[in-house]
Formats: structure tokens, C-alpha cells, sequence
């Protein structure tokens, strides 16, 4: 079946992906397809058959390759990396006009598997169609989910679990670990190429690498922002896991908060809490210095005025990323004018929010129902006090603030307890959880007749205080 494939990055020189095709697996049945989103790629529905979500069919025009990254991971730079269990299928142009990547994640062995077997199981390949869709869904810039498949194989992790497959779409997939790996080798000609490829794909509007660098800064501090004012934790905001784009990329031990407190720290592979909720803005601009560092053998003049040039786009960061802050934030108390005080308003009440460990989503949605949050914000006079503070500040505030509240706080969010009891039920063959789950987070913010049971926050022995990356 013709497809609207027209794939820019598989033109690029050869040393930038290797040429590979999924492995064809036993038995592919559908989990589901992401209809609307289909649509919107210009894909027909009958041509996401179990065997093309799979790989085991190709559509027409598909060229499948495995793209070539580095990256630093906690810190330690690994000068190889890339897909090793992803193929990249190709590009569609959507009905937007916009160029969007096909990608299967778990679609086997490729030549950067690094030892690994090249698949994924079940349960990340569903914690990443419902996260990622949910994000989209909550206004987050994110990959999105196309399709999910079974693979009637067995992967083995801890102990033997079932296969899967997942249809992933995003803007690209290039990472700020795609530009280190060409500039770790000293190859300012391929990583001159990669820049203009990302340009062109991403921000034709920069006309230098410095401008790159800007438009890459701000389009993070952008997302990172947005990622706080939904209490979303990424938890392995490594360089090759940065998307240059700006959207969200790979859900593995990311998570939710239910509790608040700024050090929460959900991965089992961060033992220092180096990507904790109150870290990832510091963590942006460390992976954007690497960005920085990478492209300064593009630049004109000298190292040490470079190096300066560099420092100073970088410095657009914190003005950015804490103008974007203040924005969600007074939005999810009901302002959409300023004052000076704002700030303190805002710090006043997750101050009071992490004392009392108070529930991130319900306490704001309390706040946008108009709802006591005093069993949220349980220490003595601390709602009351923040109360008349609040209700001060909303007497100067023009229009509607309970419409701007609605529209910045969520009535749900993917609960972990609620992904844990999902993928939980699907291992055992039932995917009825799943389907319920991604019909709710559909309309995040709107009240519907399992609002109750997804805001409901989870009992002592329900609590998941670690996730896990799946590979």
C-alpha cells in the first residue's frame, strides 16, 4: 500500500545509521491502534495490519535504518550508542505539511545492540503508549504512539515475560547524542551536516550554529517546564534521551508524582537523584553544554570567543525556562496577569504542598474546583493561611480564574499504581485496563466516569517507589 514515505535522514551520508530491517517476529497480534493520529499522518488504517506494527511488512517507501548516537549517561560519556533495539521506518509528511519519523521500538537486533537482544516487553512498550499519549494529551510536546503490538515471543528480563512491539512518531530522532558522537571523533564535516539537517527539519529560522544553539535552548526550557507543571519526573534525562526537537523521547523509569516534594526521585537506576524533579532544569542546561560543546568546531573565531559566544546562548536558558515556570504556574493558581508577588504566592503554597507531602494533581485540581485543599495541605493553619493569600491576590485578577485553573490542572494523570496494575493485567492477557486507562487520559482535564477512580491517589501498599527502564 503507498504511503507518503519521503525519508531525509536515510540520504544523509552512510556513517550516520546503518541500514537494518526489523526482524520479523512469530505470531504479531494488535494491542491498538492510535486512530486519530493515523489520520493525521495520512496513513489508511488497513495498512497498519499486526504485520506492518510488527515489522515483519513493510510499506511501500519504507527504508529502514538504525540511527548512530553517543551520549553521555549519568554523567560518563559512552561514545557509542544508537538503536539497538529501534528501527527507524522513515518519514511521512503529515496532513499538516509537517515531517514526522516512523519508528518500531523492540523490533529486533541491530548493529549498536551492544550485546542486547533487540526487543522490548510488554510492560514498557505499554507504559510508553500511555504516558506519551497522555502527555500529548496534557498540552506536553512529546512523541507520540502510533500502535502497540504482541509478538508471540517471549523476552527474558528478571524472569521470562511477553514481547511487544512499539509504532513510535515524533518530529526526529536526533539527540543532542547524535551531534556528540561526530563531534567525539573530530568529524566537523559530518556534524556540519547533522546541524544543517536540523536546521532545515526543525528551526529554519537559525542561520548560524550559534542560533541552532539558541532555538535547541529555548525549545528545552520550554518542555522542561512544562514537564514540572504536571509533576512529570523523566528520570533518565541523559544526552542521547534529549531530543533537539524540544518534544519528550524515550519513557523508561519516567513517572508521575503523587506526593509532592522537589527531591523525588522515581528511577532505579538514579541512585544519586542526579535527575530528580527539582534537578531536570539544571540538567537541561548540562545536556545543552554538551550541545554547545559539539558544535563549537562549526563556529567562527577563536576557541576562548566561541567558548564565550556559546556560554552566553546558554545563559538564555534560566530566563527562559523561569519565564515559562511562572506561566503555568500562575495559570494553575488561576492568573493569567502578573505582579511581583506572584512568585512567592507560588513558592508559599509547594512549600506547604511538600511539607504535608500533599497530592500534586489533586491539590491543584481542588484549587480549580474551587475545593478545600485542607486534607491535602494537612499542617496546622498552613491552607489557611496560604487561603487568604490566594484570595487576595484572585481580587485583582481579571476574567475567569476557576476557567484558567481548569485548564492548567488536570482532573488525571497516569497514576504509577494505576500503569503497574495495567501492564500487571496485560501480561496476563487482559488489556481491558489498558483500553480504560487511554480512554480517560484522552480528556485529561475534563471530569468523566472514571475520573474518580484515576484521581485517586494510590493506598500505602499501592505506592511504586521504583521504576525501571525495561531493557
Amino acid at each position: 500500500m503507498q504511503t507518503n514515505f519521503d525519508n531525509s535522514y536515510a540520504r544523509l551520508p552512510d556513517a550516520f545509521y546503518a541500514k537494518q530491517p526489523p526482524v520479523p517476529v512469530a505470531k504479531p497480534e494488535v494491542i491498538a491502534v492510535n486512530e486519530s493520529l493515523a489520520q493525521e499522518l495520512g496513513l489508511p488504517l488497513a495498512s497498519l495490519t499486526a504485520d506492518v506494527l510488527a515489522g515483519n511488512t513493510l510499506l511501500d517507501g519504507s527504508e529502514p535504518i538504525a540511527q548512530l548516537y553517543a551520549g553521555h549517561q549519568f554523567g560518563n560519556f559512552v561514545p557509542q550508542l544508537g538503536d539497538g533495539r529501534a528501527v527507524l521506518l522513515g518519514e511521512v509528511i503529515d496532513q499538516n505539511g509537517n515531517r514526522r519519523d516512523i519508528q518500531l521500538k523492540g523490533s529486533g537486533r541491530t548493529p549498536f545492540s551492544r550485546g542486547g537482544d533487540g526487543r522490548a516487553w510488554l510492560g514498557p512498550v505499554l507504559r510508553e503508549y500511555v504516558v506519551s499519549e497522555a502527555m500529548h494529551a496534557l498540552g506536553v510536546p512529546t512523541t507520540r504512539a502510533l500502535g502497540a503490538v504482541t509478538t508471540g515471543e517471549d523476552v527474558i528480563r528478571e524472569r521470562v515475560l511477553p514481547g511487544a512491539v512499539l509504532a513510535r512518531v515524533a518530529s526526529s530522532h536526533i539527540r543532542v547524542g547524535t551531534f556528540q558522537v561526530f563531534a567525539s571523533r573530530g568529524n566537523a564535516e559530518a556534524t556540519r551536516t547533522l546541524m544543517e539537517h536540523a536546521i532545515e527539519r526543525h528551526y529554519p529560522d537559525a542561520d548560524t550554529p550559534l542560533d541552532f544553539l539558541s532555538a535547541v535552548t529555548a525549545a528545552q526550557a520550554e518542555l522542561i517546564a512544562a514537564w514540572m507543571s504536571v509533576g512529570f519526573i523523566h528520570g533518565v534525562m541523559n544526552t542521547d534521551n534529549m531530543a533537539i526537537s524540544g518534544e519528550t523521547i524515550d519513557y523508561g523509569p519516567c513517572a508521575f508524582m503523587d506526593a509532592y516534594h522537589p527531591s523525588t526521585v522515581f528511577s532505579s537506576i538514579d541512585q544519586m537523584g542526579r535527575y530528580a524533579f527539582q534537578n531536570q532544569p539544571n540538567m537541561g542546561i548540562w545536556n545543552l553544554a554538551q550541545l554547545a560543546s559539539s558544535l563549537l568546531p562549526l563556529m567562527d573565531g577563536n576557541d576562548e570567543d566561541n567558548i564565550t559566544a556559546a556560554e552566553d546562548r546558554l545563559h538564555a536558558f534560566p530566563e527562559v525556562f523561569g519565564a515559562a515556570w511562572s506561566r503555568r504556574f500562575r495559570a494553575k493558581i488561576g492568573l493569567t496577569t502578573e505582579e511581583e508577588g506572584d512568585g512567592a504566592l507560588i513558592q508559599g503554597l509547594l512549600q506547604r504542598m511538600a511539607t504535608s507531602q500533599a497530592d500534586f494533581t489533586n491539590t491543584f485540581r481542588a484549587l480549580a474546583t474551587r475545593r478545600d485543599a485542607s486534607n491535602e495541605i494537612t499542617e496546622d493553619g498552613a491552607w489557611d493561611s496560604w487561603q487568604e493569600q490566594w484570595a487576595a491576590r484572585l481580587s485583582r485578577e481579571p476574567g475567569d480564574p476557576e476557567a484558567t485553573m481548569r485548564a492548567a490542572n488536570s482532573a488525571i494523570i497516569p497514576r504509577n499504581h494505576r500503569v503497574e496494575q495495567m501492564i500487571a493485567a496485560a501480561v496476563e492477557g487482559d488489556f481491558a485496563p489498558f483500553h480504560r486507562m487511554t480512554a480517560a487520559l484522552a480528556t485529561p482535564y475534563e471530569d468523566g466516569p472514571d475520573t474518580a477512580y484515576f484521581a485517586t491517589a494510590p493506598l500505602p501498599d499501592e505506592r511504586v517507589a521504583r521504576t525501571f527502564c525495561g531493557t
